[in-house]
């Protein structure tokens, strides 16, 4: 005759399997337990919150129009210098903007023409349209002249010239009161007088404008009599 299973050993095939799904449940547990704790961590740093970096680093590796990423610096961790365009560093004040050039600085800009064999510069001239006329030295004798100024500067010179016209006619006049017949006989003396009233128009434009500009005086009408 046939001997029969034991009943135990039955039962324990059954039980073993139940055991095992128990196991597997119970670390699929764990491991979701685990996940919703990071990511609730996450949430409550604001780590989840922040915005990907990859704008900042796409503007810093910005091309600068001929396909090399636009420097930030000059090579040694300090910001990279602008200049002025002319390869010098541009002045900058204490808050980083560009300093404009004075007043000494803006009147000094010559006016120039291309030439195919050198630069030129533009001649400008203006005439003043009252005469002048004073009594020499010492002397009955009337001196009345016309005068011309030439200027290679901008048009800011003759601007000022006609701005300040009665300053200068006074100046101008005060100076051509010192001629003596004497000096008025000798073979320079135009020359020397125009270079006099030069200088005495540009001191006072000077004075006013910080610039004065005029290169040369020409007489267009010069009567001693």
């Amino acid at each position: 005759m046939a001997t029969a299973q034991p009943p135990a050993e039955a039962e324990a095939k059954p039980k073993s399997k139940k055991g095992l799904l128990l196991i597997i449940l119970g670390v699929v547990g764990i491991v979701v337990l685990v996940v919703a704790v990071m990511i609730g961590t996450l949430a409550a740093t604001g780590q989840l919150s922040k915005p990907a970096p990859a704008a900042e680093d796409g503007a810093e590796g910005a091309p600068d129009g001929h396909g090399a990423p636009e420097k930030k610096d000059d090579g040694h961790g300090a910001p990279a210098k602008k200049d002025d365009g002319h390869g010098a560093p541009a002045k900058t004040d204490a808050h980083g903007a560009p300093i404009k050039g004075d007043a000494k600085e803006a009147g000094t800009g010559k006016l120039s023409k291309k030439s195919p064999d050198s630069t030129k510069f533009e001649y400008s001239y203006f005439q003043v349209e009252r005469d002048f006329l004073v009594n020499l030295s010492g002397s009955k004798k009337v001196m009345s002249v016309q005068i011309a100024i030439m200027t290679r500067y901008d048009d800011r010179v003759v601007t000022n010239v006609k701005k300040h016209e009665f300053a200068l006619r006074s100046v101008v006049m005060d100076a051509m009161r010192l001629t003596t017949e004497a000096e008025v006989a000798k073979p320079d003396f135009r020359k020397d007088l125009a270079i006099k009233l030069r200088d005495t128009m540009n001191t006072l434009l000077e004075k006013y404008e910080d610039f004065g500009g005029i290169e040369e005086i020409y007489f267009t009408s010069f009567i001693v009599q």
